[in-house]
């Protein structure tokens, strides 16, 4: 295929160039589409039917010149109102260089969208118009590019056109943007006089800023340095999948995230902290002498260790901070405002797991960089906050390593992102900004102040190696009389009479006595499982089949059990039966209670019950023994 000037593009050559992923940012109407059109135009990377559609489009619309931001602004709501909303992306390449633009909103709702754009950039473009100077969301994008640690700034002061290209208004704006970057993270700052709309300085100087001795922009493009951010120490592999196509092959499919590794190098292996060694690094292309950052790889080692999805492979002697607990700073990206103290799900590498905004220490006002005390974040709005996790995660702060230094938060209900943040620290500080914890939030806290994981003594792989079988947890979840008891009881019978290690947590007895306190709220509840559940990671990291017995009628509170244990080793067994049937049967009087009005909110009464959406096990007790029931639930264990 051709492109607009007819040149021929050599795919080999194309392949081998490096790659430099940029983003363009600003306020509104800094010419930031057009300038990006004005790159395509004119370093020839349009082809030719592209060019013919912007000129039809542009020609349909009145417009005199080619407009060039037809490029990107590819969205019919961004046509008709000629603004960017969405983060556009465009490929083009040079004889030098390959290049991935993303256009990114300048409007500031919609500056969730510059963050999505500039997280993968190692360069950022910052557009000012020359006619307004430096305004607050000029700021806002500059402030946000530091945040995400991109290593190189281009001030591009544009529309100089309109200013006569004066010396004295680019200095001037210079001046104000150096004053307000003294405060940024950020040393590689670029300053350039450009017109996007005519074309100077983009790729072509022009003699009207003589007076400007530096590069085009499309040159410095093309000659700054790349790659310099990629942390090629800090060996980390976050495992993806486990591949096992039969009995002589089992490898740990991943990318490598950051550093370098090679066979024979040793490794450990997060979080059993067992070590072994790399046997291979096998590609669909054959087996690699040495690996690096980027590469998605399939890794085998020497010993049989037990690794899942959301485990890490790190060297033995740079291993990760493994915590519960850290700070980070977080665009909030979501309409519906923070909710400190709500479970939001965090995900991480490829690590998910259940977590709570303890506080928000503060928000940054990105027009003074002054920090203001705040209790929740709104839409666009950035912050550092405390955050607690269900499970350890593995990071580095983003400021050494941004691949295991950032995450985002998902809305459980929704399953909307709702923010991004970047990790700063694991230490918690003075809580002297902000909102003070409530009774409520100190009640969900799942870590208590001031307490560092201890590594288990013995793993759970030395006590399942003595026991002769996996650990596993069996979650029986079903309405009051259903048979979930009953049937537990009897599995757990037959395993121990075979010789397994087993433990039973039935809901009466775990209430009285650990969750005595509670009572049957949809709040009491949630923590009566979350409690159990940590409870039952106890048993099943000593190495046990934990059997659980609970009614847990909310779908999201055993979906957040479940997180807590390797995805094949925790079953959820649904014991179901008409509700008729439950009701008289009534082994402990609940329906009875309920029918008089002395209980209210009994499940498969008058409370709500949210079946499993995909159980391991569905049991119908109107239709199934208790014999066959047990040995359908022991028949999904065969590998015990």
């Amino acid at each position: 295929m051709s492109n607009s000037n007819g040149e021929q593009y050599d795919s080999k050559k194309y392949l081998d160039m490096d790659l430099l992923r940029f983003t363009t940012a600003g306020s509104v109407d800094d010419g930031k589409s057009t300038l990006i059109g004005r790159l395509l135009y004119d370093s020839k990377s349009i082809f030719e039917d592209q060019l013919e559609a912007i000129e039809k489009t542009s020609r349909s619309s009145g417009e005199e010149e080619v407009n060039l931001a037809l490029l990107t602004d590819g969205l019919k709501a961004e046509r008709e109102q000629k603004i960017t909303i969405d983060v556009a992306y465009r490929y083009f390449a040079t004889p030098k260089r390959k290049f991935i633009i993303a256009d990114t909103p300048g409007h500031i709702q919609y500056t969730r969208n510059m963050v999505t754009g500039a997280s993968t950039a190692e360069l950022a473009i910052v557009l000012i118009d020359a006619t307004k100077g430096v305004l607050t969301q000029s700021k806002r994008h500059a402030f946000i590019s530091s945040l995400l640690q991109i290593p190189h700034l281009v001030v591009a002061v544009n529309k100089m056109d309109l200013v006569d290209y004066s010396e004295d208004r680019f200095n001037e704006i210079v001046q104000d943007f150096r004053a307000f970057a003294k405060k940024l993270e950020i040393d590689n700052i670029t300053y350039i006089p450009i017109s996007a709309l005519v074309g100077d300085n983009v790729v072509d100087k022009n003699g009207k800023t003589s007076w400007y001795k530096g590069p085009t922009l499309l040159h410095h493009l093309e000659t700054v340095k790349v790659d310099a951010s990629h942390n090629v120490v800090d060996f980390r592999f976050p495992v993806q999948y486990v591949i096992r196509p039969n009995q002589n092959f089992r490898g740990f499919s991943g990318r490598i995230e950051s550093g370098r590794i090679k066979p024979g190098d040793e490794v450990t292996v997060l979080p059993s902290r067992l070590s072994s060694r790399v046997k291979e690094i096998v590609t669909k292309d054959g087996n690699l002498d040495e690996a690096f950052p980027g590469d998605s790889v399939v890794l085998t080692i020497d010993d049989e260790i037990d690794i899942s999805r959301g485990d890490m492979i790190v060297r033995k002697n740079n291993v990760p901070k493994i915590t519960t607990q850290f700070e980070a700073y977080l665009c909030w990206m979501n309409e519906e405002e923070m909710q400190p103290g709500k479970q939001y799900m965090l995900m991480h590498t490829t690590s998910t797991t259940a977590v709570y905004i303890d506080d928000v220490v503060y928000r940054m006002n990105v027009d003074t960089l002054r920090r203001e005390d705040a209790e929740i974040l709104k839409l666009n709005e950035i912050g550092r906050v405390k955050l607690t996790t269900a499970k350890p995660l593995f990071i580095d702060a983003y400021q050494v390593n941004q691949r295991t230094g950032s995450f985002i938060i998902v809305d459980v209900a929704s399953n909307v992102t709702v923010g991004a943040g970047m990790i700063r620290a694991t230490s918690t500080e003075d809580g002297s900004h902000g909102m003070h914890s409530t009774s409520e939030r100190e009640k969900r806290t799942l870590v208590s102040p001031d307490v560092v994981w201890e590594p288990w003594n013995i793993s759970r792989e030395e006590r399942e190696k003595r026991n002769g079988h996996q650990a596993r947890v069996l979650w029986f979840t079903g309405i009051s009389g259903a048979g979930k008891s009953t049937i537990a009881k009897a599995a757990e019978r037959k395993l121990w009479d075979s010789g397994k290690q087993t433990i039973l947590l039935d809901g009466d007895q775990v209430r009285h006595g650990l969750n005595g306190d509670l009572g049957f709220s949809p709040v009491d509840r949630t923590e009566n499982i979350r409690r159990v559940g940590e409870t039952a990671k106890l048993f099943f990291e000593h190495g046990n089949i934990v059997l659980c017995t609970f009614v847990s009628p909310y779908r999201k509170d055993r979906d957040t059990v479940r997180k807590l244990f390797p995805g094949a080793q925790f079953m959820e067994v649904h014991v179901t039966c008409n509700p008729e049937t439950a009701h008289q049967r009534d082994p402990k009087g609940l329906y009875e209670k309920a029918k008089k009005g002395e209980i209210k909110n009994l499940t498969g009464f008058d409370g709500e019950y949210q079946e499993p959406e995909n159980p391991e096990v569905v049991i119908n007790t109107d239709e199934m023994s208790v014999e066959a029931a047990v040995d359908m639930v022991i028949s999904k264990c065969i590998d015990l």
